[in-house]
Formats: structure tokens, sequence, C-alpha cells
């Protein structure tokens, strides 16, 4: 290829203009050398299942795409059916008539290579065939969105009939796939028509064991599982105990060679699956041990049960004698994962022996006519149900969930239970709809509320090491809901240590700037933001900092969540005639060096904070609002004199929380379109600036350089996208990181305080002097690999 000064390759694509950046899909030599390595790997194997192994996934990531699929003629020679999948969870091969109705069946119609940027673009289908559709199903069934399309017939080379087609989807950079790549997607086409043609051979040899897929999946080799057949001869152990221990093998290949084996889905352990409680009712642990299957849950196929041997499973026909009026779908799993459901279904671990199977709770509840007023007091003392609540709270702790929901329906409804993780709310499982009041009866019991008022709502809180095996609390909320039925929400309170400053996850300026404005001997310090976004766990920690043996600290909460030695905490109790306004008022007469109020939600609470500030004491507060500039509005709103307030602000921290991205996470070198969107997105609120509006192209650059220095790899850029794995219940995320605003109040700050300014002037004023908005932080996380961009959008309104 002759030289060229730029380092890009201009040439034809399915857009005008389109280019072969190296940044983008790599250079043209590179690509190439990629093909010609995947295309003898293909030449090397003797039949689909060969390719099945690296070869499929090398094809993804030599075209720089998300999935892949392989279509082979059928016998008749009038459609075409899917035989390898890469990145699409289904079981089920596709099967395709050869036909305009779909994109794969119009290229084994025409045989020719067909090149879509969007196949959601009627115009640009109908520039291909008048008649061509894209076939919406898959996308409905998986939730995935199809983009980009690069689709090629796989011709016998000697008289052109049709073998198959290959059809790859989605390029990694969101770009259509260049021209280049259509004539590399021929050549892989070639390679694989020469494989294919054995079609008329089985193209898997009948398996002498059921993990004999593990070598055609090249998960181990031929005589390494002989050396492991061996080996558990001689040691007299099962087969798959000695792959997974002393050969290393997945659990999920071995799922994946058993699913080959018997023909049906392969069904993982998933640590957060929901306990169906109905079909557990009558079923004991003993039993589905004995007999080898286990009901996971209705889905739109039908009732799924998990099992170690279908076809023993089907041939016994005791699944059907169970559920006589289901449609059953069988599916296979590991021992060690059945075993691992079996305890997560009937038993939870030491601490929770006392209390039984959950299956067995909820199968002693019958579904009968709803409890009478007069024995719903028995009935919520009932051994059974106390089990059950118990179970309930534990479990959502073991879970990790911050909140409890259970939330009954009238009539013959049903009791739902939902955990919330991660700021998601999971379902748990449903209760007998007759057992909603004596359930409610219980919590308000256990948090010393009237049983016998159902109309208004009530707030409680539980010690339940009262009355269970864990020392936690949880604060509780009961609702009335329509048709006379009532929601009850639990918080699980955290406990123990405050967290450190290190750790609530603050950019080094951010965290350096916080910690020398909270060292200042006097004035007011605020964090705000929406309820659940960490405001208390945050105060809790710079008030940790400041915690030392010659620190007098008071705090006001409502409730006291989080405990310290060395504070001084006040419970509110408004009942009693002890509000935020009246326990500050008795703060200032006992002598402290540090107050922190809980909330400042009144005129009356906040005037006595501005004045505790402005004689000599350090105040933090909390505030219900969405960012820094917004509060200072918010405040001045509320009455306060604005000389006072600009003397006594010190700073205001607004702060979010993003889901934080599983371990699983993949990788990718970003291309400078991600980065130009993220720059867009990150300077929304920098051209407010004189300086962005002066030169928004040359700040651009140098934000660019900044992040490719600061984030970047030897001038590279890498980013993370979600992937699932079992550690995050495949959700792609784990965890959550909090995002942070951090508003410093300095004299220019000040002086727009006692100006009364608009928000916009504060918000632009303070980006001058350092601030960095909530999204910014979220994007600055993003760059770090911690969250990806969809949750910074999804918590920052701006």
């Amino acid at each position: 290829m002759p030289d060229r000064p730029a380092r890009e390759v201009h040439m034809k694509s399915a857009l005008p203009g389109a280019v072969l950046k190296e940044d983008g899909f790599g250079d043209r030599f590179g690509f190439e050398q990629r093909l010609q390595a995947a295309t003898k790997k293909i030449q090397a194997t003797s039949s689909l299942d060969e390719i099945m192994g690296e070869v499929s996934q090398a094809l993804c990531d030599v075209f720089e795409a998300d999935r892949l699929t392989i279509y082979m003629t059928s016998e008749d020679k009038t459609s075409i059916v899917s035989k390898l999948k890469i990145g699409l969870a289904s079981f089920k091969d596709i099967k395709l008539p050869i036909n305009e109705q779909s994109i794969a069946g119009y290229v084994a119609m025409h045989k020719r290579v067909v090149n879509i940027r969007d196949v959601y673009d009627p115009a640009e289908l109908k520039a291909h065939g008048a008649q061509l559709t894209f076939l919406k199903a898959v996308d409905l069934k998986t939730r995935y969105r199809t983009h980009q399309m690069l689709v090629a017939p796989i011709l016998d080379g000697r008289n052109r009939e049709l073998v198959g087609v290959i059809q790859i989807i989605n390029s990694r950079s969101g770009k259509p796939f260049p021209a280049l790549m259509e004539d590399g997607i021929t050549q892989v086409a070639e390679a694989l028509a020469n494989v294919l043609q054995q079609r008329q051979m089985p193209t898997i040899m009948p398996l002498r064991s059921k993990y004999e897929a593990l070598v055609s999946n090249a998960a181990l080799s031929s005589d390494e599982l002989e050396l492991a057949q061996r080996s558990a001869r001689r040691k007299n152990l099962d087969l798959e105990t000695v792959l997974i221990e002393e050969f290393r093998v997945k659990v999920s290949d071995i799922g994946a060679a058993l699913s080959v084996y018997f023909g049906v889905p392969y069904v993982p352990h998933k640590a957060d699956r929901v306990r169906p409680g109905d079909l557990l009712r009558n079923m004991s642990r003993e039993f589905c041990e004995a007999n080898q299957w286990l009901p996971l849950g209705d889905e739109p196929e039908g009732l799924v049960i998990m099992t170690l041997d279908p076809e023993q499973t089907k041939a016994v026909r005791m699944v059907v004698n169970v559920y006589p009026k289901s449609k059953i779908v069988y599916t296979v799993t590991t021992t060690r994962e059945f075993a691992a459901t079996l305890e997560q279904m009937f038993g939870a671990g030491a601490m929770e022996d006392n209390l039984g199977d959950i299956g067995d709770l909820l199968g002693t509840l019958d579904d009968d006519e709803e409890t009478g007023p007069e024995d719903i007091a028995s009935a919520a003392s009932d051994n059974e149900l106390v089990k059950l609540v118990n179970k309930i709270i534990i479990d959502a702790y073991k879970q990790g969930a911050s909140d409890i929901h259970i939330e009954p329906y009238p009539g013959k409804g049903k009791t739902e239970v939902r955990f919330r993780r991660d700021g998601s709310l999971v379902p748990y499982i449903s209760i007998p709809g007759s057992y909603r009041s004596a359930l409610a009866a219980r919590i308000k019991i256990m948090c010393d509320l009237d049983i016998s008022e159902r109309r208004k709502p009530q707030d409680g809180k539980i010690k339940f090491k009262k009355f269970g095996p864990l020392d936690i609390e949880l604060r509780v909320a009961t609702i009335p809901t329509a048709g006379s039925v009532e929601d009850i929400v639990m918080r699980i309170l955290p406990g123990g240590e405050p967290m450190p400053m290190e750790k609530l996850a603050m950019s080094p300026r951010n965290l350096a700037r916080c910690r020398s404005t909270i060292e200042k001997p006097y004035g007011l310090f605020f964090v705000c933001g929406p309820t659940g976004s960490g405001k208390t766990t945050t105060l809790h920690s710079l008030l940790g900092y400041l915690n030392t043996a010659d620190m007098k600290i008071w705090t006001a909460e409502d409730p006291v969540e989080i405990t310290q030695k060395g504070l001084r905490q006040v419970q509110v109790n408004r009942k009693a005639g002890l509000d935020f306004a009246v326990v500050m008022k008795a703060f200032l007469r006992a002598d402290p060096d540090v107050i922190m109020v809980g909330e400042m939600r009144d005129k009356e609470t906040v005037s006595i904070g501005i004045e505790a500030s402005l004689t000599g004491h350090l105040v933090f507060a909390t505030l219900h609002t969405n960012s820094a500039p917004e509060s200072i509005v918010r405040l001045l709103d509320m009455g306060m004199d604005p000389f006072n307030f600009a003397d006594a602000l010190l700073g205001i921290l607004a702060q979010r929380l993003a889901k934080r991205l599983c371990t699983c996470k993949q990788a990718h070198v970003a291309t400078e379109h991600e980065i130009d969107l993220l720059l867009d997105e990150y300077s929304q609120e920098l051209l407010a600036t004189p300086q962005w509006q002066n030169d928004p192209a040359g700040e651009r650059e140098k934000l660019r350089a900044l992040w490719k220095k600061e984030f970047g790899s030897s001038g590279a850029i890498t980013l993370h996208t979600a992937k699932g794995c079992e550690s995050c219940t495949e959700t792609g995320y784990k965890g959550r990181v909090a995002l942070h605003e951090l508003l410093i109040g300095t004299d220019r700050i000040k002086t727009l305080v006692q100006e009364r300014a608009r928000v916009t002037q504060m918000l632009g004023t303070a980006l001058e002097d350092g601030m960095r908005t909530l999204k910014q932080d979220g994007i600055e996380k993003v760059l770090q690999g911690i969250t990806d961009i969809q949750q910074v959008r999804a918590v920052c309104i701006k």
C-alpha cells in the first residue's frame, strides 16, 4: 500500500465519505493480518463443531462486531437454519425461509453480499430490495437492538450452490462496516464453504460421554478428558468434581456441554433467584434431592424444571404428575449448581438454621379466607408467620438489600415482597393474600406500633436483635393503600463504623478541597441530594474525620442510623415536641464544637444553624435539593438574610449514587466519536463560562488532551461496558458509586449570594472557581472505568 501522510485510508463504504481509521476498525494491514489468521484456523477445522471453539470468537474480533450467526441450508433447500450463534442468548435454532422476509433469507436468495447501516431504516432496506424486511422477532425477544449488519452467502466454489449464510451484527464502534470488510467476509465465506459442505455427514459425532462436548468446545483436549475419567475412577470421585478442581474447567463450560448432550437449555445457579413459593409449597428438600429435579418458576414458555438428567426425569413422568396443568420446560444444570440451588431454596446457612426452609414456611400458610379482625393479633403471633418475617429480613440483609417492600393487593390478590438492591427493585416471594393483615400486624408488633390503626400512616423502628440472629435495625413505614390494605417499607439501617473519607469515591481534587473546607473552625456546610443518595453516610464520614478527643460533636437525627463513639447523638421525637429546632437550641447551650442536623427543612432550623455557625460553631446539615447552586437559592427563598448566610457558608456538596460496573465489565478502546460525545455532555455547563465562550474549540481540545493524559494509556482512552456474570446476576452492575458536586463558598460566590444572583450565574462562577458538576464528575468516573455513561445519565438531570 502506498505511503500516506495521514494515518487513515479512504475507501468505498456503505456511507459516502466513510473512513477506516486506526482508532476505529484498525488499519488495513492489521485487519488483513487478523483476517488471514482467522481463515487459516477455519481451513484447519474439519467440522462446524470445531468452528464453535476459538474460531467463532476470533471472527467477531476480526470484524470488531458484537454478534455472529452462521446458517446452513436445510435438506429441502427452501430455508436456512442457524448452526452457530455467538452473543445471542437463545436456546433454539433460528429457521428462516429463503425469501425477502429477512435479511439472511434475502442474501441466501440472491447470493450476494449485503452491508446495511441500520436495519430499521425502511429506505435503506428498499434500496437493496423492494420487498426486503428485517425480522424484528429476535430483537423483541432478546431486548437487543440490531443496528449494522454485514451478511454474505456461503457458496460451493465449484457450482456456486448455496451452502449457508454468515451474518455479522453490530460493529463495536457504532459505525457502518467499511467496504474493506465486505471483501473480508467474502474470504471468510469461501473458507467456511469447505467446512460446511460436509453437512451431509453428521456434524456432531456420537458422544461417548455427556462431557465430551467439552472437547469440541475447546474447553480441554480429548487426552485431558480421558485422563480426568481415569482420575475420577481411581479416586472414586464424580467426573464433574475432577474436571473443576483438577483441570480447572469452568462450571459454565460443563453446563454448556450438558446442554449439547441432552439437547435442552443449561440453567446456572443464580444467587438472587426468586423463590417460587407456590411451586415449593408441597415440596421438600429430601424429595427434590432424591429425584434430582427442582421447579424454578413459571415463565412465558412454561414451567421451568431444573434437572441433572432431563431424559430420566421425563421418562419417570413425575413432574407432569405433580404439575398436571402446566407446560413443562426441562433444563439441565451441573451437580454443583443443583446443590447450590437446593440450598438456596430450602436452607440458608447457619444463622437461619432455626427458621426452617422458605418453601416449608410458605407451605404452612393456607390460602384460605382472610383472618378476621379479632384474630389478627393471634395470627400475627403464629410461629410459622413469625419465622417467615424473620426469614424475609435475614434474606434481605444477606442479599445486600437496602429496603424491603411488602405490597399487598386487595381481594384474593397475593402479597408481593420485593427487595431494593443497588437502587433497583427485584422480586423475592409471593405470600397468600389471606395473611396480609397478620403479616402487617406482626411487623407492627416488632416496632411497637398500633396494630388496630390501619387508616393512617405510622413510622417505627425494629431492633432485630430482639427477634432474630442479626444485630441490625430497620426503619419501618406503613402506608394505607387502595382496597383497605397497608403497604409496608422497611429500610435496613447501616451499622458499624462510619466510612472513611477516602472510600467515598471522591475525586482527589474534591477530596482535598472538602477536607480543607471542613477543617475550618466555624461555618455552615451542606450535603444535598434526594432520598437514598447517601447523604447521611457522607455526613457521618465527614464527622468521623473530625471526631477526635478534643472535639465536642452533637447530632440531631431522625432516625439515628449510624452510631459513632465520641458523638453525642439525639433522636428527634416530634410527638414529644422534640423537633430539630428545639434540639438545636439545646445544643447551643451545651458547649458544642460541631453540630450536625439531620435535615434543615424550615426557616427556624436554618436560622438557628446560621446563628450557630456565626457564633463560632461548625454546622453540618442535609438538604433535599438537586444541585449545589440550587441549594443556595432554596435557602434564600426560605427567608434567610443573604448577608448572614453568605458569611456563614463554607460549602455545599451535592451527591448521587450511580450503579457500579461489575468486575466482568468489557473493555474497548474509545473511538474519537465516543470521546466527542462525552466531550459534548461534559462541556454543556462549561459553555456558560467566559473562558469557554471566548474559545470553545480551543478549550475543547485542551480538555481532550487532558483526558488522554489523565485517563489514557499510550494516547488511547479505554471505556468499559456492562457484560453480566453470575456474581452480578447477569446485570453487569454490582454495588454503587457516589457522584459529587462540591461548591466552595469563595468570596465571589458569597458576593453573588448577597446580591441574590440567579442559579445560572452562580453555576458559571462556581465552574470558574473549579467546581465539577454531578455529570462532569460522573463522566470522569466513566473514563476511569468505574461506571458507564448510561448510569450517569440515569441519575443526573443535566
